[in-house]
């Protein structure tokens, strides 16, 4: 069914057709009576937004698969505010593997009060840091993306949008706690493929955005990842452990 849908009508350029990036006034016509009818786009003569008809457990597959009509659906079709909540969860996912391996590498079992403050501190200091160190990577992309294309960057909602689909495909990082509840001698493997996936999403998120082709996207990850990892030395010299 089409379950829970957009406003049918709206200014031009509200939504996006998910195939071509063409905008649209409307996504379905309510003709009554429980009849609707799913848009055509004019620039290339198909269904707006076929999403629309789709259960939400299909659109997260496709969401998973990095398809970019899913991500235009998510970001340009519906009204999904949960960005900043999604932020602070995947942070504090991070914040927690960060904090368990720290705890792993010391064997100090000193049940003592003051031992165990220390342990709550280290995850507010690990909480901090993974902060840090994703503003710093959303920093390059953007100095990266605002030199190299200022055309599509030249007003504050294009920057907000461009932040919301960052946020939004930062989902990926809901894995690290399963992958060490599951803990097997292959966890690192899976961290590391949990971090790769996470930039494909990021990769796409900003492809989809600024309708731009596959390499800027890839290049703009790149400085971001130098800036992140820049700032990971700048907390090294410093002697903390991150």
């Amino acid at each position: 069914g089409l379950g829970v849908l957009p406003r049918p009508m709206a200014a031009l350029g509200a939504y996006r057709c998910i195939e071509c990036n063409g905008e649209a006034t409307e996504l379905y016509r309510d003709y009554q009576r429980g009849v609707l009818r799913i848009s055509i786009c004019k620039s290339c003569q198909k269904p707006v937004d076929k999403y629309i008809e789709y259960d939400p457990v299909i659109i997260l597959i496709n969401a998973v698969l990095c398809k970019a009509q899913a991500y235009r659906h998510i970001l340009f079709n519906t009204k999904i505010n949960i960005h900043g909540k999604l932020c602070i969860f995947c942070l504090l996912c991070e914040a927690y593997i960060r904090w368990l391996q720290l705890q792993d590498s010391s064997q100090n079992t000193d049940p003592d009060d003051l031992i165990r403050y220390a342990k709550e501190w280290d995850f507010y200091r690990m909480f901090g840091i993974a902060s840090l160190e994703q503003t710093s990577f959303f920093i390059g992309i953007f100095i990266t993306l605002w030199w190299m294309t200022p055309e599509m960057l030249k007003k504050k909602s294009d920057f907000i949008l461009l932040l919301k689909a960052l946020l939004l495909s930062t989902y990926g990082k809901l894995l690290l706690i399963p992958a060490v509840i599951w803990e097997h001698d292959y966890t690192p493997l899976c961290l590391a493929f949990i971090k790769v996936f996470v930039l494909i999403s990021n990769s796409q998120a900003i492809r989809v955005t600024l309708n731009l082709n596959r390499i800027l996207p890839w290049v703009a990850i790149f400085f971001g990842l130098i800036l992140e990892n820049g700032v990971v030395c700048l907390f090294q010299k410093m002697g903390w452990d991150v």
